[in-house]
């Protein structure tokens, strides 16, 4: 078997055990088989074939897994629906008052339906308030 395609075959193998591993740790080699795969096709000797292998696999290795590390320790950037509303800033528009089963708030430019997440909690019109859970339709709000 030709010495390129031994290196192809390591290439995909070392990629097919990242795609199942995640880890961001076999990929590189895969760099450095790949690049070796294209050397010894063009003529390059056993010798020269492994030293690139070596040499690229490290220097992926070195620069892209810490990227990769840094990536995975964030945060998800996201939030969607009602659980993106969760912890902003609303304004109330009608006293929140839950023995009476009353408020509204102005929460990202749409009116919401408002009660106290605390129950003996009142809010007047034009208080600023945190909206700390949304059940349904109505917002549950406390002090900023």
């Amino acid at each position: 078997m030709d010495p390129w395609l031994i290196w192809l075959i390591a290439a995909v193998v070392f990629a097919v055990g990242e795609i199942a591993t995640l880890g961001f740790f076999l990929a590189p080699f895969a760099g450095g088989a790949l690049v070796a795969a294209v050397a010894s096709a063009a003529g390059a000797g056993d010798i020269v074939s492994w030293a690139l292998f070596l040499v690229i696999s490290v220097i992926l290795l070195a620069a892209l897994r810490p990227l990769a590390r840094s990536h995975r320790r964030q945060p998800a950037l996201m939030r969607t629906g009602t659980a993106a509303l969760v912890g902003r800033k609303a304004t109330v528009l009608e006293q929140i008052n839950n023995g009476e089963n009353s408020g509204c708030i102005r929460l990202e430019g749409e009116t919401w339906t408002a009660r106290a997440y605390d129950e003996d909690r009142t809010f007047a019109p034009g208080e600023r308030v945190r909206v700390i859970e949304i059940r349904g339709a109505t917002a549950f709000v406390d002090d900023l």
